[in-house]
């Protein structure tokens, strides 16, 4: 029997991104594969779920628009979350991927059970860590058929030879698709917003269209 590594289960408010707004319940998968300079959910404790045990928490709640699989990255637990998620179907929830867009195998295994997509651009000047292109780009193509859109955290080590190759791949792959820009929360000034419009031009002169810059409003609201 397989089981998860969970840090929380929560209803609230999506705070990020095009759904910015909109009650989820949020599952908040333990762990992740990367490790950014600048995460903001760090994880210490988890509690393990088989799929029956998260079954039966999901059914307590109600009312909301859809089930948000977040971590961490729930991707590093995709075989559980492929019997969960089947196991899940008579609830007929929409279930929506937070996702750093790092792991397309993984992803494989679970996208028919997925409606909406949130991927990360992991920008390695903003990471401090190594680019992903060519697993972004692989990650990209499986989500075709799928609604997403992808997120890019812009921080003040942010360089715009990292924006130029992040469109470059998205509108080979997929250039109708929704770019949210978001400024990192633990350096947000008028230097950093200012170079973020900078990025915006840099980004409408690859051919991308449908660009905005986001925060996390969740932070500001002072919810999870």
């Amino acid at each position: 029997m397989r089981v998860a590594k969970i840090s929380e289960i929560f209803k609230s408010t999506q705070g990020e991104g095009l759904y910015l707004g909109t009650e989820q319940l949020f599952i908040r998968f333990f762990g992740c594969n990367i490790g950014c300079g600048f995460c903001d959910t760090p994880q210490q404790d988890f509690k393990e779920y088989s799929t029956a045990a998260l079954k039966k928490e999901v059914s307590r709640f109600r009312g909301f628009h859809s089930l948000c699989l977040t971590g961490g990255e729930p991707l590093c637990q995709a075989d559980f979350l492929q019997d969960f998620l089947r196991d899940i179907e008579e609830f007929e929830l929409k279930v929506y991927l937070e996702t750093n867009g790092t792991l397309p195998q993984e992803l494989a295994k679970i996208i028919g059970f997925i409606d909406i997509v949130a991927m990360d651009f992991k920008l390695p000047s903003a990471t401090g860590r190594e680019a992903f292109w060519r697993e972004h780009e692989e990650f990209l193509k499986i989500t075709q058929g799928k609604e997403v859109f992808i997120k890019m955290v812009v921080t003040k080590a942010t360089i715009e030879d990292d924006i130029f190759k992040a469109g470059e791949i998205i509108k080979k792959i997929k250039p109708e698709i929704s770019v949210v820009l978001q400024p990192n929360w633990f350096d947000v000034d008028s230097g950093l917003l200012n170079k973020m419009v900078a990025f915006k031009k840099h980004f409408l002169e690859t051919g991308i269209r449908d660009l905005k810059i986001l925060p996390q409003a969740h932070k500001y609201a002072g919810i999870k």
